[in-house]
């Protein structure tokens, strides 16, 4: 478990999306920003595809999501 190297850049821990109110955000961003990186669905996504795949409102608690947009990618056009 290791903190995110894309913390600098991520809109999500950067307020820069559409947000939850209250300490949830804080406990996704302390859960999944600080400590826990390969859980978070956005991380999931931009390490397998590239950060411009990631889905602008994907959560990181999102994973069944992220591996669906992982799997779509890899269906043959």
């Amino acid at each position: 478990m290791s903190e995110c190297e894309c913390l600098a850049v991520c809109p999500f821990f950067n307020d820069k999306m559409p947000l939850l109110g209250g300490g949830l955000v804080e406990i996704y961003k302390e859960n999944y920003c600080k400590k826990d990186k390969d859980s978070c669905a956005r991380y999931m996504v931009r390490k397998a595809l590239g950060k411009e795949k990631v889905p602008p409102d994907l959560y990181p608690n999102m994973r069944d999501k992220a591996n669906q947009v992982i799997a779509a990618s890899q269906q043959p056009a």
